[in-house]
C-alpha cells in the first residue's frame, strides 16, 4: 500500500487532488510558461547544464518539460502516477542524450530540480487544512520521481550499452582491415574512428585465472569474465583509442601514436590492464607506421614466442629485450651450429638439467644444489663432464654466454620443429 492511500478517503481516488481550494494541477497548465521558468533556472543554477548548447536547451529540453509537465498535471487530476507506457518520450531523450554524451548525473538532476520546482508551485497555496492533501501530492511526486529515475537509467544505460558494442564492433572492423593492410580513410569514416599515421602494434597473452582451472567454475565463463575486465580497463587506460581483437588468450591490438600525450603502451600501462584483468600479462610491442602494420604484427607475435619458448616471465618486451632470441631464429649455418653444440648431451638429461639450473640460478651453485637435491661436488663433477663432452667451460664468462646461447638456439629449433 502507498503512503497516499493512507491519507485518501475511500471514494477520492475519482477525484481532482486539490490545495487551497483550486485543483492542485491548476499552477501547472501554463506548461509554456513554467517550462520556460524551469528552462532558464537549468541553464542558469545547474552548472552542468551551462555546458549545453542553447539550441538544445531551447529545443529539446523545452520540449520534454512541457510533457513531463503533462505528465504531472493529469497525476494529480486522476491521484495516479503515470504508466509505463507513459514514458516513452522520457526515455527516447534519455536514450539521446546518451548517444549525444550528455552526463546521466546531469539528467537526473535536472528531473530532480524540475520536480522540487512544480511541488513549489503546486503547494504554495496550500493552507492550514490542507495537510492530508500535502501528503497525498507528496507521496505521488516521491512515486513519479521513482518511476522517472528508473526509466532514464534504464534507457541511458541501454543506450550506452548499444554504443559500446557498436563503437566495439567498428573497431573491431577497422583492425581486422589495417592488419590485413586494407586500411582506407573511406573505411575509417564508415567506422567513425580515424586512423592514425602511426600505431603500437602489440601482441598480447593472456594467463588463465584461477577460476579457470577450479572444478567448481564454469571455465569458459571465468575467461569471459577475465575478458571483460581487460577490455574495460582498456576503454579506460586508452580513452577508447585503441584497436583490439582479443580472445581469452590473447590477441592483438594496434595503439594510435599521437602527439598530445595519449596513454601508450608501458610496463605501468600493461600493469594497470593486468591488475584489472586480475592475471599475469605479457606483451610484445613494435612501432609501426599504418601501411607497415600487418608486417609489424607478425613481427610483435613472433618476439611474443620467444617470449614464451625463453620462460621469461609476464610484463612487456620490445625487440631491444629480445634481439639475441630474435636473431638466432633467422637461420643459417651459424644458428644450425650452435643449436648442435649440445647433441652429445643427449644421452644425459642429468647434465641438460644441472646446465639449465646452474644458468637459472646466476651460476650459485650451492641454490643449484639444493634445487636439485644434490651434494654441491655432484653440481662441480656434472659441470665438468659437460665441458668434457661439449667443449662448454661453465667456470668461464665465454663459457656461460656460450651455453646459455646454445640452450636458447636448442629450444628455438625444437619450438619451430613441434609446430611443423
Amino acid at each position: 500500500m502507498t503512503f497516499s492511500a493512507l491519507h485518501l478517503p475511500a471514494d477520492s481516488s475519482d477525484t481532482a487532488l486539490e490545495i487551497g481550494g483550486q485543483p492542485a494541477s491548476v499552477p501547472l497548465q501554463n506548461t509554456d510558461r513554467v517550462a520556460s521558468r524551469m528552462v532558464g533556472y537549468f541553464a542558469t543554477c545547474m552548472a552542468p547544464c551551462r555546458t549545453l548548447p542553447g539550441e538544445q536547451l531551447r529545443g529539446d529540453v523545452t520540449k520534454l518539460t512541457r510533457s513531463c509537465l503533462g505528465l504531472v498535471a493529469e497525476m494529480f487530476d486522476r491521484r495516479t502516477v503515470p504508466g509505463e507506457e507513459q514514458f516513452g518520450e522520457v526515455r527516447e531523450a534519455a536514450a539521446q542524450w546518451a548517444r549525444e554524451g550528455v552526463p546521466l548525473s546531469t539528467i537526473l538532476r535536472g528531473y530532480h530540480e524540475g520536480v522540487r520546482i512544480a511541488f513549489g508551485l503546486v503547494t504554495a497555496p496550500a493552507r492550514a487544512g490542507d495537510v492530508d492533501q500535502l501528503l497525498v501530492a507528496t507521496d505521488l511526486m516521491l512515486e513519479l520521481l521513482e518511476a522517472v529515475t528508473a526509466a532514464v537509467a534504464d534507457a541511458y544505460v541501454d543506450e550506452q550499452h548499444l554504443v559500446a558494442k557498436e563503437h566495439q564492433t567498428a573497431a573491431q572492423t577497422l583492425a581486422s582491415a589495417l592488419l590485413s593492410g586494407r586500411g582506407s580513410s573511406a573505411l575509417a569514416r564508415q567506422a567513425g574512428i580515424p586512423i592514425a599515421d602511426a600505431y603500437q602494434v602489440v601482441a598480447l597473452s593472456l594467463s588463465e585465472h584461477p577460476d579457470e582451472r577450479d572444478a567448481r567454475v564454469d571455465a569458459n565463463v571465468a575467461a569471459r569474465r577475465k575478458l571483460r575486465r581487460l577490455q574495460s580497463a582498456l576503454a579506460t587506460v586508452f580513452a577508447s583509442r585503441a584497436l583490439a581483437l582479443l580472445s581469452t588468450k590473447g590477441g592483438t591490438m594496434l595503439i594510435p601514436v599521437g602527439d598530445h600525450g595519449e596513454a601508450a603502451m608501458t610496463a605501468e600501462t600493461l600493469a594497470q590492464l593486468a591488475e584489472a584483468a586480475e592475471v599475469p600479462l605479457t606483451a610484445t610491442v613494435v612501432a609501426s607506421d599504418t601501411d607497415e602494420v600487418p608486417e609489424s604484427a607478425d613481427q610483435a607475435h613472433e618476439l611474443l614466442n620467444l617470449v614464451r619458448v625463453g620462460g621469461k616471465p609476464p610484463g612487456l618486451y620490445e625487440m631491444a629485450d629480445l634481439a639475441v632470441e630474435y636473431q638466432l631464429t633467422r637461420g643459417g649455418p651459424a644458428t644450425r651450429r650452435i643449436a648442435t653444440i649440445l647433441d652429445p648431451l643427449e644421452a644425459h638429461a642429468e647434465l641438460f638439467e644441472t646446465m639449465r639450473a646452474y644458468l637459472g640460478n646466476d651460476m650459485n651453485r650451492q641454490l643449484t644444489a639444493r634445487q636439485l637435491y644434490v651434494h654441491p661436488n655432484t653440481v662441480d663433477y656434472r659441470l665438468r663432464r659437460i665441458a668434457q663432452l661439449t667443449t662448454i667451460d661453465l667456470a668461464t664468462s665465454a663459457g656461460i654466454s656460450q651455453a646459455a646461447i646454445a640452450l636458447l638456439a636448442r629450444d628455438l629449433d625444437n619450438s619451430v620443429t613441434r609446430r611443423l
